[in-house]
């Protein structure tokens, strides 16, 4: 019998090959160290089969060419499953091919008897994805682990990508932009983050005077996951331990990037006096707040937010507002 599935040869064909395993799935997850892997299976092994997904994207969807949102290749972990099969241990370790779309067909259809979920393994909160209503339709129990075996390979993996967002400011500071592509930097920037239930990305910078359309760079931030960027894929993000909306502002991991902008700012010691905000999401109602008696002049932004809450109250305080949607 094989051990190795695929959806696409399953979809309108027999399920009964997966289906009679009734086993426990671990959904498509992002890379997982062997060690991590061994953890699970070693977990779970001792309650019957396991089907491992793989998915045939190579990142989260949505967070494209994102290092800090790697998909797990099957062979990372290829050694550790032939050595649950050559263990003489009664169940296996299966594995199926799928598309990210594709989950919620197979929750649906293959009769698994629990799922595991990998935190950092899909865009957005989770209880607002159609696999999650497809959970509670057919009523199987589900839970959400960390892709780390421990806090140090959790904080190791945070470092090993920090050099990247501090490279940027190298890069960039003191360069100069359009509009747009001083908005084009917020969205690069946001990319930076671990929050998966949103990425935001904000820069600021100075009209040049001889060139009132172009913006010299003057710093930038994003939301960053406190007090280390792999903390709530570790410990739970708050959102989905509460199963929070999206927009909620009592529930939330990290720092807005509003608020690490200026924190940056007041770090180095950079006068913000007459300057232009760009980012891609309208700060929430409690950053506006602030940013309303802040020296920032103007603020340029893509995506609304509660309504636009934050227009008002800056317009009320003498700020000048602008959308620009791409």
């Amino acid at each position: 019998m094989t051990t190795n599935f695929d959806w696409a040869d399953l979809a309108f064909s027999s399920k009964k090959p997966v289906k009679d395993l009734k086993a426990t799935f671990i959904a498509a997850p992002r890379e997982l160290s062997e060690k991590r892997f061994k953890q699970i299976i070693k977990e779970y092994l001792p309650y019957g089969d396991i089907v491992l997904g793989i998915s045939k994207e190579p990142f989260v969807e949505g967070f494209e060419n994102q290092p800090q949102f790697k998909m797990l290749p099957v062979k990372t972990v290829q050694k550790v499953i032939d050595l649950v099969h050559t263990s003489g241990t009664p169940y296996r370790v299966y594995t199926i091919n799928y598309f990210q779309r594709e989950l919620p067909f197979l929750i649906e259809k293959l009769g698994f008897k629990r799922v595991v979920l990998v935190r950092g393994s899909w865009r957005h909160v989770f209880h607002a994805s159609p696999a999650y209503y497809m959970l509670m339709q057919k009523n199987i129990p589900f839970r959400m682990i960390s892709p780390f075996a421990d806090e140090q390979e959790a904080k190791a993996y945070a470092k090993k990508t920090r050099h990247l967002d501090e490279a940027w400011v190298h890069d960039y500071v003191h360069e100069h932009f359009t509009g747009k592509g001083m908005l084009d930097l917020a969205n690069k920037l946001a990319a930076f983050s671990y929050d998966y239930s949103f990425q935001t990305g904000a820069v600021v910078g100075k009209r040049l005077p001889h060139e009132p359309a172009r913006y010299s760079v003057i710093d930038g931030s994003y939301n960053e996951v406190v007090p280390y960027a792999t903390y709530a894929m570790h410990h739970g993000t708050a959102r989905e331990d509460h199963l929070a909306a999206p927009n909620d502002l009592n529930y939330y991991d990290a720092i807005h990037a509003e608020v690490g902008l200026i924190l940056s700012a007041q770090r180095h010691k950079l006068d913000l006096k007459g300057t232009t905000m760009f980012i891609n999401l309208m700060p929430c109602p409690t950053c506006a707040r602030m940013l309303a008696r802040s020296d920032i002049e103007e603020f340029v932004y893509s995506i609304d937010h509660s309504d636009g809450y934050a227009v008002k109250l800056f317009e009320a305080a003498g700020k000048k507002v602008r959308r620009v949607v791409p």
